[in-house]
């Protein structure tokens, strides 16, 4: 289906004998909220919103100014392929509001909206393409892997292939389109590669994404998780997010006289990636966990570099194929797929337009394996790492004025808030690693 419009809605709700109708919409931690409507209120509802009580959800309202909106997107009606055939439920993304209308500052998908508009100011529509990797185990209570599979492998190694061959089918019955699926690295992981869409586009799709992801696993009696470091000692889940500029159909990334095949705004863009990655990473990398995949020898990019070739860099500018100048575009390796991705899209793009405007300067290639430099040669390389532990996070995000001016005040600091919370719980949490080791010997 294409654009929808309001009557369509309706329309197709009364013909599709339609049940229920969820609004969605994600806290500032990027979880997924709902609630359900009946089609008796979907008329007021898509001309006027929903009124709810955001005072509960994270990083919403404090209770004396609790009252909020959920005002549905049409475009983003379809019905969830889980529910029954003869009583469909359909869901909806919506914008959150306040009471007179206006947009919710601690919305995260009017975020990334303002961002986009930005770029469209200046002639861009900024494109994505994530790569979000997880896990399947027994169930959520330990890491129990269903298969000892690796990289590419199919069966017997991989046994989770029609798990993932469903995913993908439910993926497209809402309106994603996959290019391909297959197992990963490490035991038990797993990849569903989506079509680059458009930026709000692409954020609506990841949280689809992780939803559809976990309802399948859920259905057939295992669980999924996209935790970024749930297993010692093998490789942790990222989400490698293959990202452009467009000026309407002409990629901006591209120009074929330069040895690279990247223009000066997509060279600029890299640069502003790679000068405020540092700053960034709370809302890329959120959680103590994620710190834990960002460490050498797992194919996680820990240091601040860009490369064609090398996947121990930060950002890789995958090789250009003659007559495919749309494909140009840069991979920024370091995220992960816990990250609320309304927000990590907006900062990403925030800093690569920051990049172009004020003409960064990219710094050569590094097509050595990072991993194998010692400090010293690092160092001679002009190449610097990511923050190490979730503290180190916060304190460049403290200082960093560009994702405040991107996320806005109040999301900003709510993050700020909830991460100091969270990283005092982790400081003072007694592990068993710390009883193993000290118990018996302190």
């Amino acid at each position: 289906m294409g654009p929808k419009t309001k009557k369509d809605i309706v329309k197709i709700v009364k013909e599709r004998n339609v049940s229920f109708i969820q609004f969605w919409f994600t806290d500032i931690l990027g979880f997924l909220k709902s609630f359900a409507i009946t089609p008796k209120e979907l008329e007021l509802a898509l001309s006027e919103g929903m009124g709810f009580d955001g005072s509960s959800i994270e990083g919403f309202a404090r209770i004396e100014e609790s009252d909020m909106v959920a005002k549905p997107d049409p475009n983003t009606f379809e019905f969830l392929p889980w529910s029954p055939t003869d009583r469909p439920v359909a869901r909806m993304f919506c914008d959150i509001l306040q009471p007179d209308g206006t947009p919710y500052e601690g919305d995260p998908r009017y975020v990334l909206k303002r961002l986009l508009q930005k770029a469209a100011d200046k002639g861009y529509t900024y494109y994505i393409g994530p790569e979000l990797e997880y896990f399947y185990f027994k169930n959520d209570e330990g890491v129990e892997i269903l298969d000892k599979g690796g990289y590419f492998d199919t069966v017997p190694l991989d046994l989770a292939s029609d798990l993932r061959r469903e995913t993908v089918f439910a993926l497209e019955d809402l309106g994603v389109q996959v290019e391909y699926s297959h197992h990963e690295v490490a035991p038990s992981q797993h990849e569903i590669d989506m079509r680059y869409d458009e930026g709000l586009a692409m954020a609506d799709k990841c949280m689809t994404f992780r939803v559809t992801v976990k309802q399948i696993a859920r259905m057939n009696g295992v669980y999924a998780t996209f935790m970024p470091k749930p297993i010692f000692g093998e490789n942790g889940s990222g989400m490698h997010t293959h990202q452009s500029l467009f000026r309407g159909d002409k990629n901006a990334f591209f120009d074929p006289g330069d040895k690279y095949h990247l223009s000066g705004e997509a060279k600029s863009y890299i640069a502003g990636i790679m000068r405020h990655a540092r700053e960034m990473a709370v809302v890329t990398n959120q959680w103590v966990n994620s710190y834990k995949r960002l460490v050498p020898g797992y194919e996680a990019p820990v240091y601040i570099s860009w490369a064609r070739r090398n996947r121990s860099a930060m950002i890789r500018v995958p090789m250009y194929k003659p007559g495919k100048e749309e494909a140009t575009r840069i991979e920024f390796r370091s995220p992960d797929p816990t990250c609320n991705p309304y927000l990590a899209f907006a900062v990403m793009l925030a800093a690569g337009l920051k990049g172009i405007k004020e003409g960064y300067e990219l710094p050569d290639p590094v097509e050595e394996d990072i991993y194998e430099m010692d400090l010293a040669a690092r160092e001679k390389a002009g190449i610097t790492s990511l923050p190490g532990s979730l503290i180190e996070a916060i304190h460049q995000l403290e200082k960093s004025e560009l994702v405040r001016e991107a996320l806005g005040d109040h999301i900003y600091f709510k993050l700020i808030e909830n991460k100091h919370i969270e990283w005092d719980r982790f400081r003072t949490h007694v592990s068993k690693f710390e009883i193993d080791n000290y118990l018996p010997v302190l």
